[in-house]
């Protein structure tokens, strides 16, 4: 994975230092390093910008400010010299803060805070497409999407979907590899679920939908890996 990213900031010292911690991160791409938010406003439309490394305490209009103004914000790591300014840049949802004079261990840090919540946000996004299935001599069309549980039961699996379930011959290693593997995930040897329709986990416990699933220990590893 790698991030478009651009450093936001009126200081020449520390861009330069931004700069250099950025070239050393191989999960980043350095596309632009902007003196005000004016600047980085004209490459936000027209770049793909993943993540902003931004100074709070700017002339003409401030950090936080820029952030509130945009639509659609990328993920945003603040860096100010002032501490103070840390529960505003929290109050827009940053995924990390940043005080001047910035070490690299604590850049990497908030590096791999970004990468934790893009996973997570890529694996809980729908998944779109679909699955052919053969049930009580009728043809069934699957949509990823309404897809909760793959249940194994002996010679059949269970389809668990948002309205009806669907069981069909066959067995679950046959179907895990006619579903994406960015959005499902199994937690059991009888279990297959997908992660955007996880409610919560407690202990050893998924719920999803109305069921709540065991999360053997064999998989459990897997699963959390899986979820970032």
């Amino acid at each position: 994975m790698q991030l478009n990213c651009i450093i936001v900031d009126d200081e020449p010292l520390s861009q330069d230092v931004i700069v250099d911690f950025v070239n050393d991160s191989p999960e980043l791409n350095l596309v632009a390093v902007c003196n005000d938010a004016m600047e980085a406003g004209n490459v936000l439309k027209k770049e793909n910008i993943d993540l902003i490394f931004l100074d709070i305490n700017m002339p003409k209009l401030s950090g936080v400010g820029f952030v509130k103004s945009l639509k659609e914000s990328p993920y945003i790591v603040f860096i100010t010299a002032y501490p103070e300014f840390a529960l505003d840049g929290f109050d827009v949802d940053a995924v990390d803060y940043l005080l001047k004079p910035v070490s690299f261990e604590r850049f990497r840090l908030a590096v791999n805070r970004v990468l934790d919540r893009s996973a997570n946000q890529t694996n809980d996004a729908p998944v779109t497409g679909h699955i052919m299935v053969w049930s009580n001599k009728k043809r069934y069309r699957i949509n990823f999407d309404d897809i909760f549980i793959l249940e194994a039961q002996g010679d059949y699996v269970r389809f668990v979907l948002s309205d009806k379930s669907i069981t069909v011959h066959g067995r679950l290693k046959d179907f895990i590899q006619q579903i994406p593997e960015k959005g499902f995930v199994r937690i059991h040897k009888s279990y297959v679920i997908s992660i955007s329709k996880i409610d919560y986990i407690e202990g050893n416990l998924v719920k999803i939908g109305q069921r709540k699933i065991p999360v053997s220990l064999s998989y459990r590893e897997q699963f959390f890996k899986k979820l970032g």
